[in-house]
Order: structure tokens, then sequence, then C-alpha cells
């Protein structure tokens, strides 16, 4: 049913998906959501994973999932954490792995402002889960939802951060976000 509701919502709202690598690549992944400059793009994220029948997760803090409508955000894949308390963060990530396959959404910006440089939690997750980085972007300028460019397992253990880095910052380039002044292209 999610996948007919996903792909009926996206026609409506005039959104295509471009899928860049192998729609498999979704399935067990950290997928790092850039440019985060609107929740809009984390709808329209859920809606592309709804029609591709993928299962997708996302850590938010844990007043959402306490909530009257935390139900709800649970449903949509939400990983309700305490952030005034010291997580292992990455520990807890790879215990989800273990458990199950999923794509989990990190904005590495950390917030839907313009910010100086990404924070590197997904970068040291995707590591101690032994899963790829996938890369995907909603750009507001063509209406498309990119999903699916992968920065595999190998490339992680085998390139530097910087190499990688400078790979998506490259990736991103093509991207228009939401609110563009929000947005600096210039990632660490």
């Amino acid at each position: 049913m999610k996948k007919l509701i996903g792909k009926l919502i996206l026609k409506l709202i005039g959104w295509k998906i471009v899928l860049e690598g192998d729609v498999k690549n979704l399935e067990r992944c950290v997928l790092v959501v850039a440019p985060h400059t609107s929740n809009q793009e984390y709808l329209l994220g859920n809606l592309a994973y709804w029609a591709l029948d993928k299962p997708l997760k996302i850590i938010i803090k844990d007043q959402h999932t306490k909530a009257w409508y935390g139900s709800v955000v649970k449903a949509l894949g939400g990983i309700g954490i305490d952030r005034s308390q010291k997580n292992d963060l990455v520990k807890f990530v790879v215990e989800q792995f273990e458990k199950e396959n999923f794509s989990l959404v990190i904005t590495p910006e950390g917030t839907r402002s313009r910010v100086a440089k990404w924070r590197k939690g997904f970068y040291h997750m995707a590591i101690a889960a032994k899963v790829p980085i996938v890369v995907a972007a909603g750009d507001f300028r063509t209406k498309q939802i990119h999903l699916g460019y992968e920065i595999s397992v190998k490339d992680l253990e085998t390139r530097s951060f910087e190499s990688i880095m400078d790979e998506m910052e490259n990736y991103y380039k093509k991207i228009t976000p939401k609110y563009p002044e929000k947005w600096n292209p210039k990632i660490y």
C-alpha cells in the first residue's frame, strides 16, 4: 500500500525519482541527505522510499517519538534519541544494522540553517557498521529526488576522508536546494 501511496503522491505533486545506481543500494546504507534547508526533503525522501518499497529510518530527538504523534513518527521510521544525554551513537547505529537492513537517513549539516562545515558522524557510522554511504538529494529546481549514488565500503576503507568529501561536494554542485541561501556548498 505504501508503494502505491508514494508513487501517487509524488506524481500528483510533480516530483520524479532519479536512480543513480542500483536500487539495491538503498537496502542497507547510511543515506546522506543534503542540502538540508527544509523539512520537505524528509517528506519527499520518505515518499520516494515508499514508492521504491525500501526500508528507511531516521534518528531524531526522542521528544518526537514520545509526543502524542509519536506513533506516526515511529511508523515513518523515526528512532528517538535523548540528545540531552551523552550517547554512543555510532555504537547504537552499528547495533541497529546488526538487527535489520534499512537506509539510515543522516543530514550531516545537523540543522536547516547554513553551517560552516558538516558533522562527520555519518562517515564514522558507515565505517563502523560496514555499510556504504549512499548520497541523496532533492533538487527543487528540477523537482527530482536523486537516490542511489554509492560510496562503497571498500572506498570507505581504502580512500581518505578528504577524497570522499571532495567527491560528495562535487556531487552536490548540481543540486538546487529549497532555500539556496541556507546551503553552504563547501561541506568540510
